[in-house]
């Protein structure tokens, strides 16, 4: 879990995801078309993945793919994104990360 905490403040936006996951992959797309360049996790590819998921299914998020994570705070999956970015509130929250200047 501390790797995990390490992970996640490292940078101000942090995506775990698999490549095998559409939604993940809607998500990943969402956030490079703002131009941005977020920390990526695929934990299919990486040593350890099946433990992040398993740190990632006890803080909560289910599915455990896509799981988005800015300024170091949990937003959720694919839905609480999505859902954010349709009631404009995704862009703000980003800026005050510092991980937009638009």
């Amino acid at each position: 879990m501390e790797n995990l905490q390490k992970m996640i403040s490292e940078k101000s936006v942090v995506i775990f995801s698999k490549n095998s996951c559409c939604m993940s992959h809607t998500i990943k797309t969402l956030f490079l078309d703002f131009g941005m360049n977020p920390t990526i996790y695929e934990l299919d590819e990486i040593n350890r993945g099946k433990e992040i998921e398993h740190a990632l299914a006890q803080l909560g998020c289910s599915p455990t793919v896509p799981v988005v994570f800015i300024g170091g705070q949990l937003v959720g999956g694919a839905n609480q994104v999505m859902s954010l970015h349709l009631n404009r509130s995704l862009v703000p929250m980003l800026k005050r990360a510092g991980a937009l200047w638009l």
